[in-house]
């Protein structure tokens, strides 16, 4: 995942752009970049590595040196950006939130009309100078960002900075936000609206999905209705999402709560404490609490001043050691106790097994697990949740494999909670994860909790559903 942010001001822009930009940084671990336009300075740019230092310690020096009263920054998770181009349609910077499935078809269209690219990423191409590449190809910028809703698979949200203001474009069918922002002299775009409040912004408008708006000091404009269908990551409401964010107009941690008491409403299972699994388990885990009426406690402490992230490193050891090392266990609130646990998801299970194996080394007596979704049968097309090398790296799929003896199972009657199936499946990885019992939210019951149709969500990951 990805996150951005950008501001244009009467006066200047430097502060709100640098700390809206970390704001985004639970979305990102590799690289970042600021960009800004002045009429004296013209454009200046930096980027740099997030994988041995946060946001803030790696721009501090660089955001003296910058003037300007518009600049978009970016946090990534895979490619460096924002990209500097110059093309007929002038000079601009571009960052994007997007995962582009098509890209080695799109890299090869480009090689036949003999384009040069000068970014990689990951040994690729990098993505963003593609999606800069493509809008270059139109007439205007809203031509060439038709182009880009055309010819990219996947999701793409893109901010634009030009001489002459900033161009924000949502991805086609709305997998990722834009949300625009506004106070006395200034306008800001951001994809989580948790960066306004502190730089002093209010919500003005949520974009629609293919929706283009450009913004100047003074106001913004629509340069392209929205469309009409949606596919909004449900994730984003799960997972990804800051607790203060909205989108859509719904708060991330109510619908967090809301997810954690249908949970509750569901369940018979009676312990001596709840407790969520740090962070994005703790606002599904007081829905829970609150509903069920049993107290709320934290059986783990997370260390955060040195161990803020379980993912930064690439080495999966290190990842695994980090993961540890970050979650300290309290044996008084464990010992000999019925313990419901609260968490957002299961990937691989990995984490989760070495929780719950320390959960037992501290003597507790039950280790009851409550998933806030589905569980993850169709690894994600369009945001790079659920990463694999394989797909028998994701806990349903080893289940299946187990139950079936055979891999590469259609899958669609285990993702089915009423089918028999689905029952075995999430049996299995109850005793691979050494759990005393293991429920998975329903699908109808997180639809209802994220308060939108379900024809407006992307649910990939659970039912395979979603499109193009």
């Amino acid at each position: 995942m990805s996150g951005f942010f950008g501001s244009i001001s009467q006066d200047d822009c430097v502060a709100d752009v640098f700390y809206g930009t970390d704001y985004h940084s639970h979305l990102g671990t590799k690289r970042a970049g600021l960009a800004f336009y002045s009429k004296t300075k013209g454009f200046q740019r930096a980027i740099h590595s997030l994988e041995d230092g946060y946001f803030r310690n790696k721009f501090e020096n660089d955001i003296a040196g910058f003037k300007g009263n518009m600049g978009i920054g970016v946090i990534s998770d895979t490619e460096a950006q924002p990209i500097l181009v110059t093309s007929h349609l002038g000079r601009f910077s571009v960052a994007t939130v997007s995962k582009i499935a098509n890209i080695s078809e799109l890299e090869e269209r480009f090689m036949k009309m003999h384009r040069t690219f000068a970014e990689t990423s990951q040994g690729s191409v990098n993505p963003t100078e593609l999606v800069a590449m493509l809008i270059a190809e139109g007439k205007d910028f809203v031509s060439g960002i038709e182009n880009v809703y055309n010819l990219v698979k996947g999701s793409c949200s893109i901010l634009i900075l030009t001489e002459n203001g900033i161009i924000a474009a949502r991805d086609r069918l709305g997998r990722t936000p834009i949300v625009i922002g506004k106070k006395d002299k200034a306008y800001a775009v951001s994809f989580e609206t948790c960066a306004f409040p502190n730089l002093n912004y209010e919500i003005e408008k949520y974009l629609g999905p293919g929706e283009v708006i450009s913004l100047t000091s003074s106001g913004y404009g629509q340069l392209r209705k929205p469309n009409e269908k949606m596919q909004i990551c449900s994730f984003l409401w799960v997972y990804y999402g800051y607790p203060p964010s909205f989108y859509e107009g719904i708060n991330v941690d109510e619908c967090r709560y809301k997810c954690g008491a249908a949970l509750a409403k569901n369940d018979t299972n009676e312990a001596d404490f709840v407790a969520g699994i740090p962070d994005s388990g703790i606002g599904h885990a007081i829905g829970y609490s609150n509903e069920k009426k049993i107290p709320l406690k934290r059986p783990y402490a997370k260390y955060t001043p040195t161990w803020p992230r379980s993912f930064m490193p690439q080495n999966q050891a290190m990842r695994d050691l980090v993961a540890k090392m970050k979650l300290i266990p309290n044996k008084a609130i464990i010992k000999d106790k019925r313990g419901i646990f609260l968490d957002d998801s299961i990937v691989r299970g990995t984490q989760l097994k070495d929780n719950v194996r320390d959960l037992h080394e501290a003597g507790i007596r039950e280790v009851h697990m409550r998933i806030a979704c589905p569980p993850l049968t169709y690894p994600c097309e369009f945001l790079n949740f659920s990463r694999s090398r394989s797909n028998l790296d994701l806990a349903t799929h080893k289940a299946v494999e187990q139950l079936e003896g055979k891999e590469n199972m259609d899958l669609s009657e285990y993702s089915d909670s009423n089918n028999p199936k689905y029952h075995e499946m999430v049996e299995q990885i109850r005793k691979n994860l050494n759990l005393t019992s293991l429920k998975f939210q329903k699908l109808d019951d997180l639809v209802k909790a994220i308060g939108l149709p379900k024809d407006k969500l992307c649910t990939h990951c659970w039912d395979g559903s979603s499109y193009f």
